[in-house]
């Protein structure tokens, strides 16, 4: 079991929110832009000492930090440094908003903000949600979504998942034989017993469940996951158990995917080319 079950970021200490101001004004201001001051500043303080600095910003300057980060940088650095500077709730609102507009639904997007945040933080993200868009979050995803898919995420988003509390082993024993016999047992797969469980048990509880059905099964619920579901299902509760084992660790293996996936694009791309006689 890792240390760690969530995010690790700290406060970055000795902290002066008007000399970081300041430096930032001095790398963005005049004819260039100091790209890595900025990205030195903006990613070594936390969520909420990059508002204190663009609170500072703003007192020192008469001018908005995130203006002016979108006025001199361009791209996908611009993307980044502008999303750094959201507060939290927000910038997960802003995302969830922008995985169910227009045309097509982001369903990676729903399933990393879901699955991995707290029953506290859901309450905050949709108050931010209705508030920044005076919309009903969970309607817009229920409009957007289907099947079991859909059921497990509004079960996450009721945010009624048990507070963590003192282990009772019959009820981790009754859990993990429920689950062994929606899945591996079963003819097909009695997938509303997974959602029920694994969206609504304490941390520590599933985990031991986790632990007792590697007993009783001889699988990982990983395993089973991946054998009895598929699709969107299949992705969302599979992203709920790595971020009951570990948030961390369910993130640094998104990250690591994400780039892979990027290098052999890249290669594909370069062999691509290649073949076809252009410069790669």
């Amino acid at each position: 079991m890792a240390k760690y079950t969530r995010g690790t970021v700290t406060a970055f200490s000795p902290f002066d929110a008007r000399a970081d101001a300041e430096a930032l004004r001095k790398a963005m201001k005049g004819l260039g832009t100091d790209e890595e001051t900025v990205l030195k500043i903006l990613t070594g303080r936390n969520n909420a000492q990059r508002q204190e600095i663009a609170s500072a910003f703003k007192t020192l300057f008469g001018r908005d930090l995130v203006d002016d980060l979108k006025s001199e940088l361009t791209g996908k650095f611009e993307t980044l440094m502008v999303s750094l500077m959201r507060p939290t709730y927000i910038f997960d609102a802003h995302a969830l908003k922008h995985a169910i507009k227009g045309a097509g639904t982001n369903e990676k997007v729903l399933t990393e903000i879901l699955a991995s945040r707290t029953p506290e933080e859901m309450q905050n993200i949709k108050q931010v949600y209705l508030q920044e868009y005076e919309a009903n979050l969970e309607d817009k995803i229920t409009g957007e979504t289907s099947g079991y898919f859909q059921r497990m995420l509004v079960v996450l988003l009721q945010a009624n998942r048990d507070p963590d509390g003192r282990v009772d082993d019959a009820l981790v024993e009754q859990d993990a034989q429920v689950l062994f016999r929606a899945g591996e047992l079963k003819w097909g797969t009695d997938e509303e017993k997974f959602i029920t469980i694994l969206g609504t048990r304490s941390v520590s509880h599933l985990r031991r469940v986790f632990d007792k059905y590697m007993t009783i099964s001889g699988f990982q619920i990983e395993e089973t996951i991946d054998r009895e579901t598929s699709g969107d299902l299949e992705k969302l509760l599979l992203a709920v158990v790595k971020c009951i084992r570990s948030v961390p660790a369910y993130f640094a293996e998104t990250l690591y995917y994400s780039m892979k996936d990027a290098v052999s694009l890249s290669i594909c791309k370069g062999l691509g080319n290649a073949d076809l006689g252009e410069d790669s």
